[in-house]
């Protein structure tokens, strides 16, 4: 049976933990946590966000927060 919750590519996730990472860095001292990641398929830039219902651009990729954190053990 197929697995319908895909992962996101190694590459994506990679960029987006570290935009994350650094967010926290900076911005210790915010309660505000974002959902997620939008990131670029093709140049892995990325942007925060904090809304529930994110919208895309064009070959934009979502990564929520609960996978970037899951395995944050191993990106160190």
């Amino acid at each position: 049976m197929i697995d319908l919750l895909k992962l996101s590519d190694p590459i994506l996730l990679k960029s987006a933990r570290q935009i994350y990472l650094t967010y926290r860095e900076l911005r210790s001292d915010t309660a505000e946590k974002p959902t997620g990641v939008a990131i670029h398929r093709l140049t892995c830039r990325g942007r925060l966000l904090f809304s529930k219902k994110p919208i895309l651009l064009p070959l934009e990729e979502f990564i929520p927060i609960a996978e970037i954190e899951s395995d944050e053990s191993n990106f160190y």
